[in-house]
């Protein structure tokens, strides 16, 4: 994730109720969650743990869910549509989400019936077998794999899959496999009809050579932005908005902005897969709800919202107190620690001097937002970027948020006075929600307090970040979030951090290219022992707060609500999301 998570995901980190974290890859290992009691907290949840499954653990079909029966449809109510359905653009949340009935990777996340995750084989037979201390991977097809079609899904489409992601139209996704495979730095991908020497196939069998040892390869190929596509059906970038299916459901139906509609696919089978159950006939997402309207139609629980489930929006934040304190309805509230952290990037390549930046970070309004966005059962301050359950975490306080969470505005405007920047310009994105409204009148207010003065851009939900994804946007601060890609500091802090991740499309908002920051992740990198490198990142983490990029806002405690006829509804650590391919109807 991340977010995407582009972290899980998850698309801002204004609010938690109206949220989306990049990343797809990232998980609690079932710690932190809660259908009723008290609500869990961040700090001193279970670190999150994905262990590497056997071949056993690959091979279908998924363990049967206790009382799951067939047929019917779940609905769900969501705020958008999807910016990107190609798997090579998917580095949101939401997207990977959503698309886990339909795509299948080389590897996946298998949930089982207490909530643990394990990686193991989804296209493949296992989890990866490595050589060279880990430059070299190899990954074996299962047999009986069908595209929607009824065609074979052969060894030619995997490596399809991996060479389009150098095509010159893919400029959303995750970067790791095209930075690490070798000669990926030259190579432009497979429409003139050039193949890429590292990545070779026998038989049913693809090997990839990487230019550098990563123990974790095979977590990174669980990332949607790695599942399979047909090389049959490529239709280059119109793909992105109608891809093929491998999976037990295909798109029936989709009504750009409105609505998109699952049917289940005839030719999956079921023996193929450890990870995805099949139980209802089909899903329709219907966009264009706010939290507010969506969590009061959840509340009502009348008609088709009785089997409807979200992937996204969560309780409103006017009705948390309501829903959270009400017995009967807590019991239809799924509750998780998730791995996010919600923070806002500053353009350093706008906003230059430190101790301007610094200000920002002195006079953010922490309390007031987790105010707004429905008190300490959605979020908890953040002070780092690593969230507490995240491997490498380290507590430090740079800002004296724990102190004054409200912020202090007279520290700040004297950072502002030191550096001759008093009325400082801030541009400030944001997204359309209306709690990300009150949010940002906040923002404005505590920024303009502190000597800045504030101009708010409110921004389209669907091609938020796109927008802040460009190099040459025309903002100070921007909401977004992130989770780790899979359990470890790297797919935090190389992805989001690094000078060498800098362009269109990447997750580097900030575009913070310091030197002394690049050596260090890629050092952290290098090291074998856990405790090491886990160290090496709680000091990464302080070594850019230092440098004050970003302001960390909050660590995301998820209430999602779903309808009464909806059973099973857990929480997939893997990918951060509600499971969908594990919720049935109840008869």
């Amino acid at each position: 994730m991340s977010f995407s998570r582009r972290n899980f995901m998850i698309a801002t980190g204004v609010v938690a109720a109206s949220s989306t974290v990049l990343t797809a890859c990232g998980g609690s290992g079932g710690g932190g969650s809660s259908s009723g009691g008290d609500a869990p907290k961040v700090t001193g949840s279970k670190t999150m743990d994905i262990p590497v499954g056997t071949k056993a653990d690959s091979t279908g079909p998924a363990p049967e869910v206790a009382g799951a029966t067939k047929g019917g449809t779940i609905y769900s109510l969501e705020q958008f549509d999807m910016d990107h359905l190609d798997p090579a653009q998917i580095y949101v949340s939401t997207e990977g989400a959503i698309t886990v009935p339909i795509m299948r990777g080389l590897t996946g996340y298998k949930i089982d019936e207490k909530g643990g995750v394990t990686l193991v084989g989804d296209a493949a037979t296992d989890a990866g077998t490595s050589k060279d201390g880990g430059k070299t991977w190899s990954f074996t097809l299962k047999d009986g794999l069908k595209w929607e079609d009824g065609s074979d899904v052969t060894i030619d489409d995997v490596r399809h899959t991996f060479e389009r992601l150098f095509a010159s139209f893919i400029t959303e996704g995750p970067r790791y496999v095209q930075q690490w495979l070798v000669g990926g730095d030259k190579y432009k991908g497979p429409y003139d009809g050039k193949s890429l020497s590292s990545v070779e196939v026998d038989g049913k069998t693809v090997t990839f050579r990487l230019n550098e040892p990563r123990g974790d390869f095979n977590y990174t190929l669980a990332m949607r932005g790695y599942a399979l596509v047909p090389k049959k059906h490529d239709t280059k970038e119109k793909y992105d908005k109608r891809p093929f299916s491998c999976g037990p459901y295909k798109i029936e139906s989709r009504s750009i902005g409105k609505s998109l509609t699952y049917s289940r696919n005839a030719h999956w089978d079921p023996k193929t897969d450890s990870i995805r159950n099949n139980y209802p006939d089909k899903y329709v997402f219907e966009f264009g709800f706010q939290p507010l309207a969506a969590t009061d139609r959840y509340i009502a629980d009348k008609g088709n919202d009785q089997y409807a489930v979200p992937i996204f929006n969560e309780v409103a934040a006017e009705r948390i107190a309501q829903v959270l304190t009400n017995a009967t309805l807590k019991k239809r509230v799924l509750t998780q620690v998730d791995t996010v952290t919600y923070y806002w990037p500053i353009n350093t390549t706008r906003i230059t001097d430190v101790k301007v930046r610094q200000a920002i970070n002195w006079a953010w309004p922490h309390q007031q937002l987790q105010t707004i966005r429905g008190g300490a059962s959605t979020s908890e301050i953040a002070t780092t970027i690593l969230s507490p359950v995240t491997p490498g975490y380290e507590k430090f306080d740079l800002y004296g948020t724990t102190k004054k969470p409200g912020g202090d505005p007279v520290k700040a405007k004297a950072l502002l006075k030191e550096a001759g920047k008093v009325g400082q310009k801030l541009v400030i994105a944001y997204q359309q929600s209306d709690n990300a409204v009150k949010q940002a009148v906040a923002i404005k207010n505590a920024l303009e307090a502190a000597g800045f003065t504030v101009v708010n851009k409110q921004i389209d939900k669907s091609t938020f970040y796109t927008q802040i994804g460009k190099i040459d946007n025309d903002y100070d601060l921007f909401a977004a979030g992130w989770s780790p890609d899979w359990p470890n500091g790297y797919s935090v802090f190389y992805p989001c951090w690094s000078g060498e991740n800098i362009g269109d499309g990447r997750s580097n908002y900030a575009q913070l290219d310091d030197t002394s920051v690049n050596k260090a992740i890629n050092t952290a990198a290098t090291l074998t022992d856990s405790e090491k490198a886990n160290k090496a990142w709680g000091a990464v983490d302080r070594q850019i707060m230092e440098l004050a990029p970003v302001v960390p806002d909050y660590h995301s405690i998820r209430n999602w609500m779903y309808g009464s006829k909806v059973g099973n509804v857990v929480y997939d650590a893997g990918n951060t999301c509600v499971a969908l391919c594990k919720v049935y109807v109840k008869k």
